[in-house]
């Protein structure tokens, strides 16, 4: 997700190869500065970035350390805006969110992120419809709430979005739960019926907090937008969507600095659990290549069940390590999002992890063959995948529409993944890790040896 800056950080940093050399200094700083505005950073911003790293990395003593030292320190100030981080909760529930932003922002979809992202860390959340502007809204928060298991409210013969938002509140209130969040009406652009509109709305639930969802692909757009929404309604924080679509990912470090609220979440991809919190000093190890462990146990710990975690972990340094199993840790891994933001926060591996950033956990043709096979295998086998034989693997053949070579194929994967998982755990450690991930093949399953 922060490739790119990272990779111009490293470029940045290479250019400083003895201490005390002004000039090298200058080099890494114009190499810095260029990289920013390609990346889409806001040109003030690297302007006031650049010029502070330069001259507390000449007060500090110049050299590779100093340099990353004062940017680390630099960056961290740029991304700190007064305000919250994350979600904060209310001291008398239901703690009510606005959610705003313009047509096309992806501020239904985000709606349905943030309950998800609530629902996990065990919230009770209500979704209210109140964008009555655009024809599919209403639909479209229906069917992601279904998606998500989380309870909904609209109604289809109102068209006064203030009474829906003022409904909705009641039930929360009335129902006990924990969150609201109001889908408001977007325009294709900013005008004053939209805003008296959301004026109306925003006084008459009295929100504890407004987001505004602003999409990462317009670049510097996104910082006017939220601007004129934090001038015109006032906006809590701004919530980055389709970051996993920008490649130069400059928006983020701008965007905060610009409009001066805090960014509060950014979207990494197309699913619901692709949403992360914006913590500034975690986003800032992550651009310096050091990923961020605390922020992945964050996230793995709203998913994964401790007791069964314990369970499996005995059973891959026995080598029991079964179909069953495999099919549960699938389950629990498609929970956390795409694969590419989770390798990101792990130390060293954004850089080497090849083709496991792009696996899809559910949807690949490798998982959905390795799917196929166990659904055609009987309990027995599924518990004991020792018990294959040719005349299982023709029956299951037959079943699953693969082919017996197929089948020999992801059983060998299946044993080679049970071995390196068994071994990754005796050894333990990121060294251990990585050399999981040098071993994997195109589909994110190990390659098998010729």
């Amino acid at each position: 997700m922060f490739d790119s800056i990272t990779g111009s950080i490293r470029s940045a940093v290479n250019k400083i190869r003895h201490k005390d050399d002004v000039a090298s200094l200058k080099k890494a700083i114009t190499e810095l500065k260029k990289s920013l505005l390609k990346a889409d950073v806001h040109h003030k911003t690297t302007k006031e970035l650049v010029t502070a790293v330069e001259i507390e990395t000449k007060n500090n003593g110049i050299g590779q350390d100093s340099f990353l030292n004062a940017l680390k320190d630099e960056l961290t100030k740029l991304l700190t805006t007064e305000g919250n981080q994350g979600f904060v909760f209310s001291n008398t529930p239901p703690t009510t969110i606005l959610m705003t932003g313009l047509q096309g922002s992806g501020k239904t979809t985000t709606t349905g992120k943030l309950a998800n992202y609530l629902k996990l860390r065990k919230k009770k959340v209500l979704v209210a419809a109140a964008d009555l502007q655009r024809l599919a809204a209403v639909e479209q928060l229906k069917q992601i709430a279904a998606q998500i298991e989380v309870d909904v409210y609209f109604d289809d013969n109102e068209t006064n979005p203030i009474k829906i938002a003022r409904a909705a509140q009641e039930k929360a209130r009335t129902e006990h739960y924990d969150v609201l969040l109001i889908d408001t009406a977007g325009r294709l652009a900013i005008d004053e019926e939209l805003m008296t509109q959301l004026e109306d709305v925003r006084d008459s639930v009295k929100p504890d907090e407004i987001f505004y969802v602003a999409d990462s692909l317009t670049g510097h757009d996104a910082t006017k937008t939220a601007t004129s929404f934090k001038e015109k309604i006032g906006i809590d924080g701004v919530i980055l969507s389709k970051y996993d679509g920008d490649t130069k990912g400059g928006v983020a470090l701008s965007i905060a600095n610009q409009v001066g609220v805090p960014l509060r979440f950014i979207g990494t991809g197309e699913k619901m659990p692709d949403l992360e919190v914006f913590i500034p000093d975690r986003i800032v190890s992550r651009l310096m290549g050091a990923g961020d462990i605390e922020g992945l146990a964050e996230k793995t710990s709203a998913i994964i069940d401790e007791k069964k975690a314990k369970e499996v972990t005995k059973k891959i340094k026995k080598g029991e390590f079964n179909f069953n199993d495999f099919l549960d840790q699938l389950a629990m891994m498609s929970k956390l999002g795409s694969m590419k933001s989770i390798i990101g926060m792990i130390p060293g591996l954004s850089q080497m992890a090849g083709p496991l950033k792009d696996m899809d956990f559910e949807n690949s043709d490798e998982i959905k063959r390795i799917k196929a096979l166990i659904g055609s295998m009987t309990p027995k086998e599924r518990e004991q995948p020792s018990l294959m034989n040719p005349s299982r693997k023709r029956r299951i053949s037959k079943g699953s529409g693969l082919s017996e070579m197929q089948i020999n194929k992801i059983l060998k994967q299946f044993k080679n993944a049970s071995k390196m998982a068994k071994k990754l755990s005796s050894k333990g450690g990121m060294k251990g890790l990585q050399n999981m991930m040098s071993q994997m093949g195109p589909g994110g399953m190990p390659k098998i040896p010729r």
